[in-house]
């Protein structure tokens, strides 16, 4: 089964590259996030901004979409986590990935899932604005001053403004 489903991947991103122009997309971003259960940790918020460097490639109704999200004090700590998501869709979008995060030195054990729906809107010749909200399943984190790890499933709110070339 999982060969099948890489095999149409490539095989939709190959057809897509027919009409490739202007299906490279790079750019920048904002998100706020909030984790959705309550953190119990002196110090220590459970929401705030990140920011990201983001590239498609968006050749046609399948994409591939690389984000490399910077964190400040996550958690009370800075944290940076890289992604990659399969991208299905054109003005509205559905997408999934996967990520990790490296945070207080280390990389997390185990990656997190992500689930992200949205709106890609052309405001001008080659410039597009993302708005699109994400749900990241993530595994446990160790928070240092808490005595058991907690969960840190985590709703995300951005844009993010790309130019195609």
């Amino acid at each position: 089964m999982k060969k099948i489903l890489v095999g149409l991947v490539l095989l939709g991103l190959m057809v897509g590259t027919v009409s490739a122009q202007g299906a490279h997309r790079l750019g920048v971003g904002a998100n706020y996030w909030t984790a959705l259960d309550s953190i119990k940790v002196d110090d220590i918020d459970d929401d705030g901004f990140s920011y990201l460097v983001t590239y498609q490639y968006r050749p046609g109704l399948l994409g591939l979409q690389l984000d490399f999200e910077f964190l400040p004090d996550r958690f009370g700590e800075d944290a940076y986590a890289p992604a990659a998501y399969v991208v299905l869709g054109g003005f509205i979008y559905a997408a999934a990935g996967v990520g990790i995060i490296h945070q207080d030195g280390d990389w997390a054990d185990n990656p997190f899932i992500a689930l992200k729906a949205g709106l890609d809107l052309n405001i001008l010749p080659r410039i597009y604005l993302d708005i699109s909200a994400s749900y990241r399943f993530d595994s446990k984190t160790d928070l240092g001053d808490a005595v058991d790890e907690i969960d840190t499933d985590t709703l995300f709110l951005g844009a993010a403004v790309r130019y195609a070339f």
